[in-house]
């Protein structure tokens, strides 16, 4: 009886809590079409005279730059399918390197799916500060001339296609938490998490990070001031994250970490060997995820312009900056260089760049690269031992420590004095003159530290109501024989 009065409870809180989504969504307006409009738009001078023409993909929207968000969307879609696949199924044992590859495949289209039907209109379109509108639920009001607005004044790219482009860097988000409890969780519970995480923690984090109504309507301090009122609460500060140091990175790797200790650590750990059980496996997913990345952040450019040329560049540096700091000092550390290393020094410059991609130079990337690499490292070693958890393939480790890492130095290496863009004065139209580090830091460690309480607080909600109602782990007896069999009937490796 006790049992089924706690589901019963915790049942109605996970529905209060839904529920509440509606209570901190305001009157909703969508982005990019309120950025066309004038910030105060004056009297009609005729009850005649006529509404502004709408902005028309098929006379706004570059074809070079349509097709160049495609193939990025695409690539960030290889990302996760197969590259992140591969990459935790060779880090598991070979008896649950299917169970990885399907929660990545579920967890990868349910996530589509809730995009589509509300998750693009909280996280792109204008409501409050923390949480958008309900003015694209379900994709409504959208069409082939729809446009969302970029970072250039005038350049706008189809909605559809800027859409898409969100949709699968929130699958991506969402597939990079379940390596920190991997070979142990319930599918069932997985997914019920996913969908609580990804409404109450990716969506309005998202949306206090990136949205904002568009530059075009910006024509001086007051104008750019409206613009500025209505975007995002950490946009509002001034956070820089090009990719997703905060979204992406830190925002998965403290829910793994949550998990990872509300579920336990896995039978045997620290007394069996746990090996990857693919190294090979392993290197070609790294690999997928290097190639699919220059989508991830050349992309997020929004146009095939230098912006999207400098985040391309500094995507390539990094990210071979850390795989030579990380195998370097494995080599001195522990004699040997491993390819397990390299891989992971891969992942590390990747997540590291990802918020500095269009904001460093490239000698600020490969400085980046290089600390990530030794950083993250020891995020993987020595900080793992000091916080107890089975964080199984390391996400807080790596993105964890790679993000915050990331992110911090984003302050640093913007400033236009180390070769970095600066920040774009959109009145001036130029690069504003007064960068200052020490400022900058401290605004890119306000958006570090909220993603990681918001994040942290609503993944220990989500797990522990979870728990509750269908519980979150498999049985003793289905972990040993492996997640493959027990919970897929299946097997990667018939003999």
């Amino acid at each position: 009886m006790l049992t089924w009065m706690k589901r019963l409870v915790a049942g109605g809180a996970m529905a209060l809590a839904i529920g509440a989504t509606g209570v901190i969504v305001t009157s909703p307006a969508y982005a990019a079409d309120e950025a066309k409009k004038p910030a105060v738009t004056a009297p009609a001078a005729t009850p005649a005279a006529a509404e502004p023409a709408p902005v028309l993909c098929s006379e706004k929207c570059n074809k070079a730059d349509t097709v160049w968000m495609m193939v990025c969307t695409a690539l960030v879609l290889l990302m996760t399918l197969p590259g992140l696949a591969l990459f935790y199924g060779g880090l598991t044992r070979s008896k649950n390197i299917l169970s990885i590859c399907m929660q990545c495949f579920m967890v990868f289209s349910l996530i589509t799916v809730l995009w589509a039907i509300y998750g693009y209109s909280f996280a792109f379109t204008e409501g409050s500060s923390f949480i958008g509108g309900l003015d694209r639920l379900f994709l409504g009001g959208m069409n082939p001339d729809s446009v969302a607005a970029t970072f250039s004044k005038g350049v706008v790219i189809p909605e559809f296609i800027f859409m898409a482009f969100q949709a699968v860097f929130a699958t991506i988000t969402c597939c990079l938490i379940i390596g920190a409890f991997a070979e142990r969780a319930k599918f069932s519970a997985i997914l019920i998490f996913m969908i609580i995480w990804f409404t109450f923690s990716y969506l309005p984090i998202a949306h206090m990070v990136w949205f904002w109504p568009g530059p075009d309507d910006i024509k001086d301090a007051a104008s750019l001031e409206a613009i500025t009122a209505r975007a995002g609460w950490l946009w509002q500060k001034g956070v820089l994250d090009f990719a997703g140091g905060t979204v992406v990175h830190i925002n998965a790797a403290i829910a793994g970490l949550v998990g990872s200790y509300v579920i336990g650590k896995r039978i045997g750990y620290g007394k069996e060997a746990m090996k990857p059980h693919n190294l090979v496996y392993v290197m070609t997913g790294a690999a997928l995820l290097w190639f699919g990345w220059f989508g991830f952040n050349a992309g997020s450019a929004l146009e095939a312009n230098g912006s999207a040329g400098l985040a391309f560049v500094n995507t390539y540096l990094a990210t071979a900056a850390a795989v030579l700091s990380w195998s370097v000092a494995e080599w001195v550390l522990k004699g040997k260089p491993s390819m397990l290393g390299a891989a992971s020094g891969c992942v590390a410059g990747l997540v590291a760049i990802t918020p500095a991609a269009g904001f460093a130079g490239p000698m600020g990337s490969i400085a980046i690269g290089l600390f990530a690499g030794v950083a993250c490292l020891w995020g993987v070693t020595g900080l793992k031992k000091m916080l107890g958890s089975d964080d199984s393939l390391d996400v807080f480790g790596v993105h964890g420590v790679g993000g915050i890492s990331g992110a911090l130095l984003t302050g640093v290496f913007a400033d236009p004095a180390l070769g970095g863009s600066g920040i774009w004065d959109y009145v001036a139209n130029a690069v504003a003159p007064d960068y200052s580090i020490a400022s900058q830091l401290w605004i890119q460690a306000q958006g570090v530290i909220t993603t990681l309480i918001w994040s942290g607080v609503v993944s220990y909600i989500a797990f522990k109501l979870i728990d509750m109602v269908i519980g979150l782990r498999v049985k003793e007896e289905e972990e040993r024989e492996g997640l493959d069999i027990s919970s897929h009937g299946e097997a990667a490796y018939e003999s």
